[in-house]
């Protein structure tokens, strides 16, 4: 039986990835701070399901996290699916600190925890989902864009220091574009905007298939290589913004 412990599975694509990894059999740890929302994934599987609270952004997760994986015995994957971003033309300082706060900090704090307790189990695969918007700097939502580009250089750091000290942890760096959840509920129209039904199912062959980066669908990755291509005195000079 594999087993996975998934950080942010409350909602979106989380939740919708720990439904797949149950039915097929996975033995799972949830994580998030709602824990009726978690309650409702044990619901379909009490014997294969444990449930955490844990808030990525409190001093005391990385404990939690460890007792978890303790709990679980031997884990294949931990998957970190625990995000916020928000448009923030106005720069309300707050909400770039909180965002910064949970997708910086509480990032580090879990992904820290996750390679070192894959370090003294032997292996493991470690999983994040970022965003495209880490590609370039975004004028609708800098911090967001900043702290996705700052996930991807981070996890490039520890394969580096991984391979550097001999450990057997494998990487995938999940990137998706828009995504219908809870995080996209303001009324804005979003183009491209996929299901967090099929992303989830996307996410499970990357995983299986232990790709090194992923970008969500086809469309994006061709997105994804015009924004590349874009000289940054013309990037300077675009708007991009949704309605």
């Amino acid at each position: 039986m594999k087993k996975a412990i998934i950080i942010g599975a409350s909602s979106g694509i989380g939740a919708e990835v720990a439904k797949i990894m149950i039915a097929q059999g996975w033995q799972l740890g949830v994580v998030a701070r709602r824990e009726d929302k978690l309650n409702e994934l044990k619901a379909l599987s009490p014997q294969n399901v444990i449930v955490q609270t844990i808030d990525i952004t409190s001093e005391d997760a990385a404990d939690k996290l460890r007792s978890l994986f303790n709990q679980l015995g031997k884990v294949d994957l931990i998957l970190h699916s625990s995000g916020i971003g928000f448009q923030n033309i106005q720069l309300d300082a707050d909400i770039e600190i909180k965002t910064a706060q949970t997708n910086v900090a509480g990032f580090i704090r879990i992904i820290d925890t996750a390679f070192n307790l894959f370090k003294v189990q032997g292996d493991g695969h470690i999983a994040i989902i970022s965003s495209i918007a880490g590609t370039k700097g975004l004028g609708i939502a800098p911090a967001y864009s900043a702290t996705k580009k700052f996930q991807n250089t981070y996890i490039d750091a520890l394969e580096q220091l991984s391979n550097m000290q001999q450990y057997h942890i494998t990487f995938t760096d999940i990137r998706p574009g828009f995504v219908k959840t809870d995080l996209l509920n303001d009324g804005k129209n979003y183009p491209l905007l996929m299901s967090a039904e099929k992303v989830a199912r996307d996410i499970m062959k990357a995983i299986e298939k232990k790709k090194r980066v992923a970008i969500i669908d086809w469309r994006y990755r061709i997105l994804v290589v015009g924004w590349r291509l874009i000289p940054n005195f013309i990037w300077k000079r675009l708007s991009i913004k949704t309605n």
